[in-house]
C-alpha cells in the first residue's frame, strides 16, 4: 500500500470534497510505512516538520490556511534529501532511498501548489 496525496475542497456544509486527477497522475507519497519511517521519523521532525509528522498517528489533513506554510515544511526537508536518506529507515540503497524521498516530495509540493491556487487543502492518507 502506499500513502495517497490528494486536493480537497470544503463546500459551503464544510464537507470535503476530493478532487478528481487524470488516471495517469502518480499520487503516491510513499510507502504506508513511511508513516513512521520516515514522515514520523524522529529525524524528520527534528528538521521542524510539524505536518507529515502528524502521519504517523493519523492521515494527514493540510486546510487552505495552511497550505502555506505545509509548503514551508516540505521546502526544508527538500533541502536536506541527503540528511533525511542517511537519517532514515529504509532497505534500499541510500541513494534509492533518496531518489524516492524526493518524487513523494516533489509529489506532495505540486498537490499542495494546486491546492493554493484553487482555495483548497491537502489529503495524504
Amino acid at each position: 500500500m502506499s500513502l495517497l496525496v490528494e486536493v480537497f475542497v470544503r463546500e459551503s456544509d464544510g464537507q470535503r470534497r476530493i478532487l478528481d486527477v487524470p488516471d495517469d497522475v502518480y499520487q503516491s507519497g510513499g510507502f504506508e510505512s513511511w508513516r513512521t519511517t520516515v514522515w514520523g521519523s524522529e529525524f524528520v521532525r527534528s528538521l521542524g516538520a510539524r505536518f507529515l509528522p502528524v502521519l504517523a498517528e493519523r492521515d494527514l489533513e493540510v486546510e487552505a490556511g495552511q497550505v502555506p506554510e505545509f509548503l514551508r515544511e516540505v521546502a526544508v526537508l527538500r533541502a536536506h534529501l541527503d540528511a533525511i536518506a542517511h537519517g532514515t529507515e529504509h532497505p534500499r540503497t541510500v541513494e534509492e532511498h533518496r531518489d524516492g524521498i524526493e518524487v513523494r516530495l516533489r509529489i506532495i509540493e505540486e498537490s499542495a501548489r494546486k491546492a493554493a491556487e484553487i482555495g483548497g487543502g491537502v489529503l495524504i492518507w
